[in-house]
C-alpha cells in the first residue's frame, strides 16, 4: 500500500494507461456497498456483543430472543437494501430502518406476548400494558438481583428489545461504512457485563471483538475511493494479530496502583456474595469513612441475603417505605437494655443500590428522597441513585441482652423455602457433631462460632485453588472439607448449619469496622475502611431481640458472646471490648489476615521496608516502549516491502517510499510537480545525488508513458541512495521525529496517481 500524488500530466496519463490495459493505484469511484456483506457483519457484531451476557443471564428463552432479533433485523435489511438498490440512498436508509423495526416488533412480541397480540404479532393495548409490567419488574430483578440472573419474561422483553435497538445501528453503521462507531458500539455493548459485574476479562471475547472490528474495517476500507486496488493482505493479517496478542498479553501485566484510583469509584457491590475478586484486589482502596464516638466503629451492612435455591442467595426484597416513616417497629422488647448512636458515613469510593449503615438504624438524616427504607432488614436502598458521594448521618440502637435473657430463647424456626433444597449430608452432621454438648440455642451458635474459629483458616486461594468458589449447598460441602475459605464461605456454612439445627438464618453483606485515624470531627473519631474490608456474615433470629450476628470467620472481626448481667461483647454491633467467654482466644481484629507475600523478615516489626516485584515495572515501561516505537515499526515495514518490490523494478513502489520520506522529514513538496521536476527540486535543495535520482524518474516516466512489457531495472540501490541523502538534509531532532512520528502513516492520501501499484 502506498501513497501517490497527482501529477500535472495524471488525466491524460490516465487515459493512456487504461487504454493499455495498466491499472491505476487507487479507485476513482466509491464501490457499491454490496447487500449481503453488510447484514453478515452487522449480524456478526450483534453476536459478539450479546456473548458476554451469557456469563450474567442463566440459559432459557433471552438467548433465543435475541438471537431471533438479530437474525431477523439482518435478513430484512438485506431484503430491502436489495428491493431498494435502484432507489436514492436516503429512501433505501428510510426504507430499510422502518421495515427492521417492524420486523423487530413482530418478532419480540410473538417471542414474549404472542398470546396478547393480533395475529401473535402486531401489539395489541393488552400488549403494551403486559410490556409495561415486565419492564417494572426487570428494573428491580437488575438492580437487586445477582448474577447470573434467571431468565425471567422481564428479563428475556428487555433483552430483546435492547438488542433489537443494538442490531438494527449496527446494521445501517456497518452499510454506511461507519466502522468506528461499529466497533465502539459493539465493544461498549459487551463490556457491560464485565464492567458491572467486575468479572475477569473475557480473552475469548476480547480476541472475536478484535477480529470483527479488522474485518468491519477491511470492509468499509476496501470501498472508499481512495483506498488501493491492491494491498498486502499478509501484511494486515500480520498487523492485526500483532496488535491482538500485544493487547492480550501486555495489558494484564501493566500495574495498576490506587493511585489511579483517584477520588472516583473503587469498587462496585451487586451483593452476589461474590466478593473474593474485591478481597484479592493487590492494591485496595479506601472507600469510606465513618465518624462515631468509642473505639471502635459498628460493623456496616448493606443488605440481607437470605433465600437460597441451592446455588446462590438473593438479596431479600420486602417492602419500602419513605425515611419519614422511619425503619418499623423494633424488634426487642422493653425489658432488653438498648443505647442510641449515632454514626456519620461518607462514600468515598463505592458503587451500589445500598447504603451502608449500622444496625439497627432508626433514623437516617442527609439523604435525598430518592433512598427508602426496607423495613425487614433495617437497610437503606434506592432504584435510581448511587451511593458514591454521599454524606450521611444515621442514628442506631445497640441492643444489649444478657446472657441470661438470650439463653432463655428459642431462635426462630426456619422459613420454608419455595422450592425444596437438597442440602448435602455433611452439614448436618457437623451441626449435630459440633454442637452435641450444647443445651439451648445461642449456646449451639456460640459453639458452632468458636468451631469455625479455632478449626478453619482464612485464605483467599483456597476456594480458587481446589473448585469450590462460590456458595452453592456443594461448595459449602467442599468447604466444610478443605476448612479453608474466605468470609462467603463461613458465613453460608454457617447458616445453612443453623437451619439444619431447626434455626432461621440469613447472611448479611456490608463492611468490617474501619481502621482508626487521627482525624477528629468534634469529640468524635474517624474511621477508615477500605475495599478489601468488604465482608459478610451471618445472623440468627431470636424474637425479642431481633437478629443476633456471629462472626464466625477465622482470624477476622469480633466474635459474638455475652456475659451474665450485662454485655461485654458482642458482634457487628458489639462494645469495643469482646467478652472474654465463649469465643476462641482469637485478637480482635478489623481485617483479615492474609498473606499477601510479605515475610517477618520484610514486613514485619523490623520497619524494613518491603522489597517491591520489579516484574510489573518492567512488563508496564516495556508496554509502554512498544506502544511509542509501534509507529516506527510499522513504517520500517512498509519501507522494507517497498524496497524489496523496488528491488523488482516496481517504480510506484519507489516513488511511493520517497514521497512518503518526504513527508515524514516534513521537507516540501507539491502535487502540481511532475516527477521530474520534483527530482530536480530535490538535487538543487537537497543535495539529493543526480544520477540516483534521474534513474528513479526515468523509470517513473516509462511505467507513464512506455509500452507495457517493458524491461524493469533494479530501482532499490538509487532509491536508498536519495533516501539517505534526505535524512542527511535535515536536523538531528527532524530525523528523530520522522523516525518515531512518521507523518505519512497519518497523512490523507491524495487523489489517484498514474503509475503502476
Amino acid at each position: 500500500m502506498f501513497r501517490a500524488e497527482r501529477t500535472a500530466a495524471t488525466s491524460a496519463a490516465s487515459g493512456a494507461a487504461e487504454a493499455r490495459g495498466v491499472p491505476r493505484w487507487h479507485r476513482d469511484h466509491d464501490d457499491p456497498t454490496g447487500v449481503v456483506a453488510p447484514g453478515a457483519l452487522a449480524a456478526a457484531a450483534g453476536f459478539v456483543a450479546m456473548w458476554p451476557y451469557t456469563s450474567v443471564i442463566q440459559p432459557g428463552a433471552w438467548s433465543f430472543t435475541v438471537v431471533a432479533v438479530i437474525l431477523a433485523t439482518a435478513g430484512t435489511g438485506m431484503l430491502l437494501r436489495w428491493l431498494l438498490r435502484r432507489k436514492a440512498p436516503w429512501v433505501r436508509g428510510v426504507g430499510t430502518f422502518g421495515a427492521q423495526l417492524a420486523v423487530a416488533v413482530a418478532v419480540i412480541t410473538q417471542l414474549v406476548a404472542g398470546d396478547t397480540a393480533f395475529l401473535g404479532v402486531v401489539p395489541t393495548s393488552s400488549t403494551v400494558s403486559l410490556f409495561g409490567g415486565l419492564g417494572m419488574a426487570v428494573w428491580d430483578e437488575i438492580a437487586f438481583g445477582t448474577a447470573p440472573l434467571e431468565p425471567s419474561p422481564g428479563l428475556t422483553a428487555a433483552m430483546g428489545v435492547g438488542f433489537a435497538v443494538v442490531a438494527i445501528a449496527l446494521d445501517h453503521l456497518v452499510a454506511d461504512r461507519a466502522a468506528v462507531l461499529a466497533t465502539v458500539v459493539t465493544a461498549v455493548i459487551g463490556a457491560v457485563p464485565m464492567i458491572v459485574t467486575l468479572g475477569d476479562a473475557n480473552i475469548v471475547w476480547f480476541v472475536m471483538l478484535g477480529v470483527i472490528a479488522l474485518l468491519v474495517f477491511r470492509f468499509t476500507a476496501r470501498r472508499h475511493p481512495l483506498s488501493p486496488r491492491r494491498s498486502s493482505t499478509s501484511l494486515a493479517v500480520a498487523v492485526g494479530a500483532a496488535a491482538l496478542a500485544a493487547a492480550v498479553a501486555i495489558a494484564p501485566a501493566l500495574p495498576v496502583t490506587a493511585s489511579l484510583a483517584g477520588t472516583g469509584v473503587g469498587v462496585t457491590v451487586d451483593a452476589s456474595l461474590r466478593l473474593g475478586d474485591d478481597l484479592r484486589q493487590p492494591n485496595p482502596v479506601e472507600v469510606l469513612t465513618v465518624a462515631t464516638k468509642g473505639e471502635i466503629a459498628p460493623y456496616l451492612r448493606l443488605t440481607t441475603l437470605s433465600r437460597f435455591d441451592g446455588r446462590v442467595w438473593q438479596p431479600d426484597r420486602g417492602d419500602l417505605q419513605s425515611q419519614a416513616d422511619g425503619f418499623g417497629d423494633a424488634e426487642w422488647g422493653a425489658d432488653v437494655a438498648a443505647e442510641d448512636e449515632t454514626t456519620s458515613i461518607r462514600i468515598l469510593r463505592m458503587s451500589s443500590s445500598w447504603l451502608p449503615v449500622p444496625y439497627p438504624a432508626t433514623r437516617v438524616q442527609g439523604l435525598s428522597g430518592a433512598w427508602r427504607v426496607a423495613t425487614d432488614n433495617r437497610t437503606l436502598v434506592s432504584r435510581s441513585a448511587d451511593a458514591a458521594g454521599n454524606d450521611y448521618t444515621v442514628g442506631s440502637t445497640r441492643v444489649r441482652p444478657t446472657l441470661e435473657q438470650i439463653r432463655a430463647l428459642d431462635a426462630a424456626p426456619p422459613v420454608e423455602r419455595e422450592e425444596p433444597v437438597e442440602i448435602p449430608e455433611i452439614v448436618a452432621s457437623l451441626a449435630d457433631d459440633v454442637t452435641a454438648v450444647a443445651s439451648t440455642d445461642y449456646d449451639r451458635l456460640i459453639a458452632l462460632q468458636s468451631w469455625f474459629r479455632s478449626e478453619f483458616t482464612y485464605s483467599l486461594e483456597t476456594p480458587v485453588d481446589e473448585g469450590f468458589d462460590g456458595t452453592g449447598a456443594e461448595a459449602v460441602a467442599e468447604f466444610l472439607d478443605e476448612r479453608s475459605g474466605y468470609c462467603v464461605h463461613f458465613a453460608g456454612a454457617f447458616a445453612l448449619m443453623a437451619e439444619t439445627l431447626g434455626m432461621q438464618a440469613r447472611i448479611v453483606v456490608g463492611y468490617l469496622p474501619g481502621s482508626l485515624t487521627d482525624e477528629k470531627r468534634g469529640d468524635e473519631s474517624v474511621f477508615s475502611v477500605s475495599s478489601d474490608q468488604l465482608h459478610s456474615w451471618p445472623e440468627v433470629l431470636f424474637p425479642g431481640v431481633g437478629w443476633i450476628p456471629f462472626e464466625p470467620t477465622a482470624s477476622l472481626g469480633v466474635p459474638t458472646a455475652f456475659e451474665a448481667g450485662a454485655v461485654e461483647g458482642g458482634g457487628p454491633n458489639g462494645p469495643s471490648t469482646p467478652a472474654p467467654t465463649a469465643a476462641p482466644d482469637a485478637e480482635e481484629t478489623t481485617d483479615p489476615e492474609i498473606d499477601r507475600g510479605d515475610t517477618e523478615e520484610t514486613a514485619g516489626s523490623t520497619g524494613e521496608l518491603r522489597r517491591l516485584d520489579a516484574m510489573p515495572v518492567v512488563l508496564g515501561f516495556t508496554g509502554v516502549v512498544l506502544l511509542l516505537l509501534l509507529p516506527a515499526l510499522i513504517r520500517r515495514v512498509e519501507r522494507l516491502i517497498r524496497l524489496r518490490r523496488a528491488r523488482a523494478g516496481d517504480p510506484a513502489a519507489a516513488w511511493a517510499e520517497l514521497r512518503d520520506t518526504l513527508l515524514d522529514l516534513r521537507l516540501p513538496m507539491s502535487d502540481a510537480d511532475t516527477p521530474r521536476e520534483r527530482g530536480a527540486d530535490l538535487v538543487r535543495e537537497n543535495d539529493v545525488d543526480a544520477a540516483a535520482m534521474r534513474r528513479l524518474t526515468d523509470a517513473v516516466e516509462r511505467a507513464n508513458y512506455a509500452r507495457a512489457g517493458a524491461d524493469a531495472a533494479d530501482l532499490a540501490e538509487p532509491l536508498r541512495v536519495v533516501l539517505a541523502r534526505l535524512h542527511r538534509s535535515v536536523d538531528r531532532p527532524g530525523r528523530v521525529r520522522a523516525l518515531l512520528l512518521p507523518r505519512s502513516l497519518f497523512a490523507t492520501r491524495g487523489s489517484d496517481a498514474a503509475l503502476t501499484a
